[in-house]
């Protein structure tokens, strides 16, 4: 993207000057986006505009806020001078979804992560949605002075939507391994079962999958980015249910160590805030591939850790857990869904695919294990029960299969907070 938008930036200019005439960059995506209800039946859109500090020109000057109701694809768009948008008159139980673009006379930006929400009635708090999942990243790379190549084994990275370029796992690591045909083309060779296949990626919309199983529980949500968490723009104290996607999120270098690393799972930012929102009464549900492992790989004075085992209450175990999906519950007071569990594994066109999830197990004498991995018997998720509640999957709960299954999953575990939780008042009236 850095290298596609320089060379835009350059031709631009370019021609500008050669035809002396004045010239607008096209906007960066908008950043800190949410999703909030102000009122009944209302929910009002914020965001901040993202500024090029190489390019003064690429300020926006408005945006695009574009709708998709349940059901339907986004509309056309409608324009709006500010960084606020509301919307009025939902329907109650519909599932509305929403995305921004920024403008200038240089263009339209790159969109923005979805929002997804869904209003259910007046006296009912609804669940905070936080997307936490926002990486992009290229697989892992093997480097030394006899093997180079893509090393997907390790991590297959994760695409912008979906990968079009992936023809297959590589074989032939060997840089001096010579072209002989092109059925037999030497160092970088790969397998073609891929050839004809879109890959699923990061499609930015997973608030929307979370959200049909919460709805499906009874509860109304709403969604923000972490962003707006870290920066104080939204209260976690605000509401007693949290839901954190983290999907593959993790630490990932960049190919050169030319910039700090990105896509950190828990930034300590984000941190401090899950420890100031868990207290008496608050329950937080979170899920990813990553949730043990990269704390403990980015790890070196035991803060990270110190975080899973106090607050969160759990420890990790293993990464590259199980090659399968399959799941089974240990805890029927938990979880007496479907038999057939299971979790995405194998790259497709719909769902990205989870290569290595984590094996995390309770780390305080108030967690258990409530789910194990059905391959090895690993401990796949733990729930704590304490002075607040704690629901960690070592997976992410979009990749299960099946929306049933998604389904029976999310009510387990508001069923597991309703256990400490008392009479709730109306949202608006009592917030």
């Amino acid at each position: 993207f850095d290298v596609s938008r320089a060379i835009y930036k350059s031709m631009l200019e370019f021609l500008a000057h050669q035809y002396q005439t004045a010239y607008v960059v096209q906007p960066l995506p908008v950043s800190h986006f949410q999703a909030v209800f102000s009122a009944n039946r209302e929910v009002t859109l914020n965001w901040q505009p993202v500024s090029d500090p190489l390019e003064p020109a690429a300020e926006p000057d408005r945006y695009v806020v574009y709708t998709r109701e349940e059901g339907k694809g986004f509309d056309n768009g409608v324009l709006t001078d500010k960084p606020q948008y509301t919307i009025q008159n939902l329907d109650p139980g519909k599932i509305y979804s929403f995305k921004v673009c920024a403008l200038n006379d240089g263009g339209l930006s790159f969109p923005s992560e979805i929002l997804s929400v869904c209003y259910m009635d007046e006296l009912q708090e609804p669940v905070l949605i936080v997307n936490g999942f926002d990486r992009i990243a290229p697989p892992a790379t093997l480097e030394t002075h006899k093997y180079t190549g893509f090393a997907d084994f390790w991590d297959q990275g994760v695409p912008d939507k979906y990968n079009l370029n992936y023809i297959g796992r590589q074989y032939d690591y060997d840089p001096h391994s010579l072209w002989l045909d092109d059925d037999a083309p030497g160092h970088g060779a790969s397998y073609a079962n891929f050839e004809t296949r879109r890959i699923a990626g990061n499609t930015f919309d997973f608030p929307l999958v979370h959200g049909q199983s919460i709805r499906a529980a009874g509860h109304s949500f709403i969604a923000v980015s972490d962003e707006a968490v870290m920066d104080g723009m939204i209260d976690l104290t605000d509401y007693h249910y949290v839901d954190l996607i983290l999907g593959e999120e993790k630490t990932t270098p960049w190919p050169k160590p030319i910039r700090e690393p990105q896509f950190s799972a828990f930034p300590l930012k984000l941190q401090h805030k899950i420890t100031e929102y868990l207290q008496p009464g608050k329950h937080l549900f979170l899920s990813g591939a990553y949730v043990g492992s990269d704390l403990w790989n980015t790890d070196k004075d035991s803060v990270n850790i110190r975080f899973a085992n106090e607050v969160l209450k759990y420890f990790f175990r293993t990464n590259y857990a199980v090659t399968t999906g399959g799941l089974h519950a240990v805890d029927t007071t938990f979880f007496a869904g479907p038999d057939s569990l299971t979790f995405i594994t194998e790259l497709n066109e719909k769902q990205y695919a989870v290569e290595a999830p984590d094996a995390i197990e309770p780390a305080d004498s108030l967690a258990k294990t409530i789910l194990r991995y059905s391959e090895n018997n690993t401990s796949a998720a733990v729930a704590y029960k304490g002075q607040y509640d704690v629901v960690v999957l070592g997976f992410p709960f979009e990749s299960v299969n099946r929306q049933k299954s998604k389904d029976a999953l999310m009510e387990a575990v508001f069923n597991f907070f309703k256990r400490a939780t008392g009479k709730q008042l109306s949202f608006y009236g009592n917030k």
